[in-house]
């Protein structure tokens, strides 16, 4: 008889804190595997890739999953005729965007239950003659078919693959279904309005086999709506559950004075909403510049009164900018007020570590000079000469600043398409004004870039990861003193590095052939440098320092999906058009691989519509999400000069105006 529970969660943060929780509440007594839909998936075809491989006839080999910024690239070179061709020219669709677009319409089939052969037929009926030609789209069918099969040939999954593998083999297989007898005795899985539809189609099945169902929805959720979740066919498990109504507010105070007046600012009602409750203030200014100065005031004032805790604070915006989050950020921690920015993701060529190490790699490889340049150079001298002071709270300093960098970048770097090289300090006529530290520092990295390249053409360097690891441990031997941000941006380099490598060690393997180690080099230095790959790697939660106690700092589609709750909100740039879309991009042609989609083409009058239901889902769920006071911060102006307009104007117009460093309660 099977004794373990398996528990859904809909994304990977979720699923670790409720995996905390229930570790807690369980004592061990009952074993529990927590999953999310599509890590779950992805385990299934994995566990039970033999089988796959007998009902698909594939290779006998384990299966390798691509990352996305992988899967981006291979997807380009394998369609490289048919992208150059004229028959794929679409308005304002750059290449990239392109073959992200037929990428993510196989997730969307997949996650679905939807062939990929009926995707031509689908589109055709949706789209508009505008968005494109049957000719256009029974082309893009064809494209995803070669794809998906040069995939399984060479043993690699994506989440498109892995989704369509799942419920076209394994829930279609009655040996599969008929083990989850002895594997689970029940399932719980929590906000089903974010889970693809082929989660319902597993449920149904686990249901028809006995085995015990929870299931939680949230009517005002849906976040993952237009990107692969379909809440209204998981919305039918009510049909065969016993139904149990909670409250919809974990604050229901200020939920319930506020929520209506709210949701009746929207749409047609705007012009006869007459006043707000003072639990709703505004902020206006002119210029997103002194809007950003303003709030960071009343945010420190508002902690500083001890009217509040950092951890009661959360500053929601449609989408944050550097600017943004550098302001607040940069404003309140010099004040000695933590700032939490969620799920920051940032590219990793952004970090000048990074780009520091990506530059030695062109320094020791043979080839690559012309991925190089002095302001390149520079950077890296004063990166990789950087060490830790002493003090209570050491900080990076540089033995060589940027200016002796950018000297020696001019008199002592050799620029050459094959080997570019760093002279001796002497090239520079004046480098007895260099100073013994800088002369030193530039000498080590001298030495030791020779030392690495002569071991390079002896061939005794496995492979660029060997080079970065010797890199950290040479010149950031102390990476322990190093910022949160850039741990996690050396962490995800080396994980997007061995997975690169071990992409490239099976494709030659398949091709029988062996590329070159700088053209491979080449190749992943210019795909980190088109900005794909984030610094987030897994775990992401911070385990030294406590950030339960600080101002949260997210866009709308990052709280939501956090579930979190604050007593204070702060809804940055609530003037904003963007405040339609939460924030969160639309797959192209999502509406219609919806179990609910009528069949006829998707217009602009229906994603009128879907833009209003989702900013009235947005505000009910922010609302019910906030127990004390919402702020709303508006400039005339954002950050490009343009005047904002958006749906909430009304509202930030209603609202009691709230005088700049000055919080009233």
């Amino acid at each position: 008889m099977a004794s373990a529970v398996l528990v859904f969660a809909a994304n990977d943060d979720n699923r670790r804190e409720l995996a905390d929780r229930l570790a807690i509440a369980v004592q061990g007594r009952y074993p529990v595997l927590s999953k999310t839909p599509l890590g779950f998936f992805q385990d299934e075809v994995i566990l039970f890739w033999p089988l796959l491989i007998q009902r698909l006839d594939l290779r006998a080999q384990f299966p390798l999953r691509l990352r996305p910024e992988t899967e981006q690239e291979l997807a380009t070179q394998l369609w490289r005729p048919e992208l150059d061709s004229d028959r794929l020219q679409f308005a304002g669709v750059s290449e990239y965007r392109l073959v992200r677009r037929i990428l993510d319409l196989l997730q969307l089939a997949a996650v679905s239950g939807i062939p990929v052969e009926d995707l031509p037929s689908i589109l055709e009926e949706g789209m508009s003659e505008q968005e494109g030609t049957p000719e256009q789209w029974a082309l893009m069918g064809e494209m995803l078919l070669k794809w998906r099969k040069w995939c399984l040939e060479r043993g690699f999954l994506t989440y498109g693959i892995i989704c369509d593998l799942y419920w076209r083999e394994l829930l279609a297989d009655s040996t599969y279904l008929e083990r989850w007898r002895s594997r689970y005795q029940a399932v719980f899985a929590d906000d089903v309005d974010d889970y693809p539809a082929i989660a319902k189609d597993l449920f149904d099945h686990l249901l028809d086999r006995d085995i015990v169902g929870v299931f939680t929805y949230n009517s005002d959720g849906k976040v993952r709506l237009g990107l692969n979740a379909d809440p209204g066919y998981l919305e039918k498990l009510a049909s065969r559950c016993h139904v149990e109504t909670l409250s919809g507010s974990r604050f229901g105070s200020l939920a319930h004075t506020v929520k209506d007046a709210v949701i009746e600012s929207i749409g047609d009602a705007p012009l006869f909403l007459t006043g707000l409750p003072a639990t709703v203030q505004s902020l206006q200014t002119t210029s997103r510049a002194e809007l950003l100065r303003q709030t960071a005031e009343v945010l420190a004032s508002l902690v500083k009164s001890g009217k509040a805790r950092p951890g009661e604070i959360a500053v929601i915006a449609p989408g944050l900018d550097a600017i943004a989050r550098y302001t607040l950020t940069e404003i309140l921690t010099n004040q000695g007020i933590p700032v939490e920015p969620l799920n920051d993701q940032r590219p990793l060529i952004s970090s000048p570590l990074i780009r520091a190490l990506l530059t030695l790699l062109a320094l020791v490889y043979p080839g690559l000079g012309r991925l190089v340049d002095r302001d390149a150079i520079a950077e890296m001298l004063v990166v990789l000469s950087s060490k830790p002071s002493s003090g209570s709270q050491p900080k990076l300093e540089p033995a060589i600043d940027p200016v002796r960098a950018g000297l020696l970048a001019d008199y002592c770097y050799s620029p050459s398409p094959e080997q570019p090289r760093l002279l001796s300090v002497e090239s520079f006529p004046r480098w007895d004004r260099l100073g013994h530290r800088a002369t030193t520092a530039y000498l080590e990295i001298v030495q030791w870039l020779e030392i690495q390249r002569q071991q390079q053409e002896q061939r005794l360097i496995l492979n660029a990861i060997a080079l970065l690891d010797r890199a950290i441990q040479r010149f950031l031997g102390n990476a322990i003193s190093l910022p949160y941000d850039q741990l996690s941006a050396l962490r995800e380099l080396m994980e997007t590095a061995q997975h690169y490598w071990e992409v490239d060690g099976r494709l030659q393997k398949s091709a029988q052939n062996t590329s070159l180690d700088h053209s491979t080099v080449a190749q992943f230095i210019q795909l980190l440098r088109r900005g794909t790959v984030t610094a987030n790697p897994y775990p992401v939660r911070r385990f030294a320092a406590n950030t339960n106690d600080a101002i949260t700092l997210a866009t709308i589609f990052q709280y939501r999906a956090s579930r979190r709750s604050h007593h204070y909100h702060f809804w940055l740039d609530a003037g904003s058009p963007l405040w339609s879309s939460g924030g969160a991009a639309i797959l192209f042609g999502a509406p219609l691989f919806l179990k609910e989609w009528s069949g006829r083409p998707w217009t602009e009058e229906d994603k009128f519509q879907a833009d209003e239901e989702r900013l009235r889902r947005i505000l009910r769920d922010l609302i019910g999400r906030v127990s004390e006071q919402i702020y709303l911060c508006h400039s005339e102006l954002a950050v490009n000069g343009q005047e904002q307009t958006g749906p909430l104007l009304t509202l930030v117009n209603t609202a009691m105006p709230l005088t700049s460093g000055f919080v009233s309660v």
